[in-house]
């Protein structure tokens, strides 16, 4: 491949994302929804809720790494929030795949830590995977607060959660990219909600 047409991939795959944030911004449904489920999340956790994450391939990758800011930190130090992606288990992962079925992997485990009244936070760029559909169906029985994140048409996951980040592209690379946008957004807005309840504490 020559040099030039190697810049020019990677001059559009940035102007691509570049645009994909523009659309997210200017879409205000959107913005509001993120605001809305930030402070939601926030709230679960005061009250000693679990934030549950699952996808699968990249998707997985950012539901560990979303999980990571919240049970970590962000920017502050502050107290360790329960956050946890569902597929760090590669024993009980695999296990279940080979007894059950692989559709399986993630709906067990909420039955087993999931309350209601917890979030599950599941990620699909098609919004169509089995096994995360599976899972919300299994959240919204048990009443947990059931959050979807998945590229512009919502798949299968639109109509079955209760908020529906849908990020407008249907490219899977790009919409990975606004998942990870937004979940980074969200982990800013609850620490800094937290950060703020430390500091009137320390004040009264």
């Amino acid at each position: 491949m020559e040099d030039g047409i190697i810049e020019k991939k990677i001059k559009t795959a940035i102007k691509e994302s570049m645009e994909l944030k523009v659309k997210i911004l200017s879409d205000m449904n959107l913005v509001r929804c993120i605001k809305e489920v930030a402070l939601l999340i926030y709230e679960v956790l005061k009250r000693g809720g679990k934030i549950l994450l699952c996808g699968n391939g990249g998707s997985a990758a950012d539901a560990q790494h979303i999980a990571a800011e919240l049970s970590g930190k962000f920017y502050y130090d502050r107290k360790p929030l329960y956050a946890e992606a569902l597929h760090v288990n590669t024993s009980y992962l695999t296990a279940t795949a080979n007894d059950y079925s692989y559709e399986d992997v993630f709906s067990r485990l909420i039955e087993a830590r999931g309350r209601a009244g917890d979030i599950l936070i599941a990620i699909s760029t098609s919004g169509c995977s089995r096994n995360i559909i599976k899972a919300i169906e299994t959240a919204n029985r048990m009443g947990l607060i059931t959050i979807g994140f998945s590229g512009s048409s919502g798949g299968e996951m639109k109509g079955r959660c209760r908020y529906l980040l849908a990020i407008p592209s249907d490219d899977t690379p790009r919409i990975q990219e606004g998942h990870i946008l937004i979940g980074h957004i969200i982990c800013e807005i609850v620490e800094e909600k937290f950060i703020r309840d430390e500091a009137t504490s320390h004040i009264s």
